[in-house]
């Protein structure tokens, strides 16, 4: 009795092993990679007296499309970038447009209005955009009034001066908010 396999089934057995044996061999993805996305990263460090701070924010583009008031609606609350939720780190106490907030890290959420704004510090600072926001863990609100920008922003921007005062750009819009620290 022969043992021979028909060449069709030898063929076919090869072609498993070389699938097999290639994807054994195959580099693997590290987890902890994420892929190129739309809105890239960015950070802004600043000091505010004796303290530094830091946002962390994605930036998406506006692509011609009407952001608040539209992409980005009044009256709800806004995860102030893309993806993640955008967070605020301070290292010591600090007075935000002349309220108190404690050092530590903060998801930063907005809620945009034509003719002013919410800014929101909410202490669930892990947050993947606004979808599971709790008002019951905002640490602070403060209010701060939107005014034309100087000029288009295509991709939202975050900056900070020396003086402390941070500005949110994006579209034809910008809103300004100060953090004072201790001296």
């Amino acid at each position: 009795m022969s043992h021979a396999y028909p060449p069709v089934r030898l063929y076919s057995r090869l072609t498993l092993l070389l699938l097999v044996g290639a994807a054994a061999c195959s580099p693997k993805k590290n987890p902890e990679e994420k892929p190129r996305r739309p809105s890239p990263p960015a950070t802004v460090t600043a000091t505010a007296g004796t303290a530094t701070f830091v946002i962390r924010y994605s930036r998406p583009s506006a692509k011609e499309r009407k952001v608040f008031g539209g992409l980005v609606p009044y009256g709800q609350v806004w995860r102030t970038g893309a993806n993640e939720a955008t967070t605020f780190s301070v290292n010591q106490p600090v007075l935000v447009q002349g309220q108190p907030l404690p050092a530590g890290k903060y998801a930063l959420f907005t809620i945009p209005g034509e003719k002013e704004w919410t800014i929101i510090f909410n202490q669930d600072a892990t947050q993947w955009g606004a979808y599971e926001y709790a008002a019951a863990q905002d640490v602070l609100r403060v209010k701060a009034r939107p005014e034309p920008a100087a000029q288009s922003v295509e991709q939202f921007l975050i900056t900070a001066d020396k003086a402390g005062q941070v500005t949110l750009a994006w579209e034809s819009t910008q809103v300004r908010f100060t953090v004072r620290g201790g001296q």
